[in-house]
């Protein structure tokens, strides 16, 4: 699935979508404005999807955050997930993207990243 495609998927299910064409770009993005979830690309040029989400983790490594990240790869080969498991990622989607399998893995990130919130602020 291409991005305006996935795009206007997430937009129908009330989502808002900010895109990033490169890592750099994804990281940029994070530096400027927080988000409730990151699905992240891991082929994507000038800095892979692996690569930005380190970047992503030491910046939240400062003050104390977490945003949950979705990996998305065409590639699904074997030991794929493992790496982003220790890169941090939160979750897996392979592409061609289904969209239950897209929802679900949003909706359990977010389910997540709520009870933790809630934790937090008791």
């Amino acid at each position: 699935m291409n991005q305006r495609p996935a795009t206007l998927l997430l937009e129908r299910a009330g989502h808002v979508v900010v895109l990033a064409e490169t890592g750099i770009a994804a990281v940029d993005a994070f530096r400027r404005e927080p988000f409730d979830l990151i699905l992240m690309d891991l082929q994507m040029p000038a800095m892979g999807g692996i690569e930005a989400t380190r970047e992503i983790r030491a910046l939240e490594g400062r003050n104390g955050s977490h945003t949950p990240i979705v990996a998305l790869t065409a590639h699904a080969m074997q030991g794929d997930r493992e790496r982003c498991e220790r890169a941090s990622m939160d979750g897996y989607v392979t592409k061609p993207i289904h969209r239950d399998d897209l929802f679900a893995e949003i909706d359990r990130l977010l389910a997540i990243s709520m009870h933790r919130a809630a934790l937090d602020r008791r």
